[in-house]
């Protein structure tokens, strides 16, 4: 796995007329609806639907400030690496189509971890400016997180970019079918209520062509030996680490549960195709052994 270099972003200094990304809140008028009867995963307990929502928002509400330390903790630092190479196989910026800008949606983005990423890929790696990339999360702490980021990209950065608090289930009206040319999610679909509405919700507003790309922690299931000392960090160490340094045994208890219950390469890789798109070849690639995984789609131009 070779990252590609000098995608760290620097810090500069804004002048204080630079004006503030904006934080849009139009969620969609088709809120989910659940059924009563109806039960998902929460970790490893079982509860209703219609709860799940609030109690991930809970977790991403207490984490949201210790965000990089939480994915530090949990993948051992590489996670800048796997995020680093994730934005570097997209290349956004690389094409765009004529006289129209690359129309990019981060989802569970809030913190724009991701999108800066992709920002400096297409300004400064591809010297195109012209890309507009909207942030969106579910949670409005994550995204105050984000916002409060952006604030040290540089100017012409800034200008491309807005936030947008939504749930990726329902999307709002305003991202329109067939409107974007990329959708990226990144370790967050395991925390949707029900990831193939929100399969479908991104098949609904990617142009025919258009990609979706997700990176997720996985399965190691391959390397026995390398699944089980895994395993014992991410069950022992984490949760004791969690409790320790951000004071919050249970939400890290969670997403290392999350983890577990996420489906597999495979698993994942077949429910993308039952929202409609296309996949190369395996329709993943493993990182580190497949502690994370990539999974692309295309959505077909018939």
């Amino acid at each position: 796995m070779n990252a590609r270099s000098g995608l760290r972003l620097g810090a500069r200094a804004l002048r204080a007329s630079t004006p503030r990304a904006p934080v849009a809140r139009p969620f969609s008028t088709t809120i989910p609806q659940y059924d009563q009867g109806k039960h998902t995963h929460f970790g490893y307990e079982t509860i209703p639907e219609a709860e799940k929502q609030g109690r991930v928002a809970g977790v991403f509400t207490n984490v949201a400030e210790s965000y990089d330390k939480m994915n530090d903790l949990m993948s051992l630092g590489v996670h800048r690496l796997w995020k680093d190479y994730f934005v570097s196989t997209l290349n956004p910026g690389a094409t765009t189509p004529l006289g129209q800008p690359q129309k990019i949606l981060d989802v569970a983005g809030g913190t724009g971890d991701i999108a800066f990423r992709m920002l400096h890929n297409a300004h400064v790696l591809n010297g195109n400016p012209n890309i507009e990339l909207t942030i969106s999360d579910i949670n409005p702490a994550m995204l105050e997180v984000g916002r409060q980021r952006s604030l040290a990209l540089p100017a012409e950065q800034q200008s491309c970019i807005s936030f947008l608090e939504a749930n990726a289930e329902t999307l709002p009206s305003s991202i329109q079918d067939n409107s974007l040319d990329l959708y990226t999610v990144a370790f967050g679909i395991r925390n949707f209520t029900n990831m193939r509405a929100a399969l479908k919700e991104a098949h609904r507003v990617l142009k025919p062509g258009g990609i979706f790309a997700c990176l997720e922690f996985s399965k190691v299931d391959r390397f026995p030996l390398f699944n089980a000392v895994y395993k014992q960090w991410s069950f022992s160490a984490i949760p004791l680490i969690g409790q320790l340094v951000a004071g919050d045994r249970d939400s890290y208890q969670y997403l290392v549960e999350s983890i577990e219950r996420f489906p597999t390469q495979v698993e994942f890789r077949d429910m993308i195709v039952e929202a409609g798109f296309d996949v190369a070849g395996e329709g993943y690639e493993n990182l580190t052994g497949g502690i994370a995984a990539i999974h692309r789609g295309i959505k077909p131009l018939r």
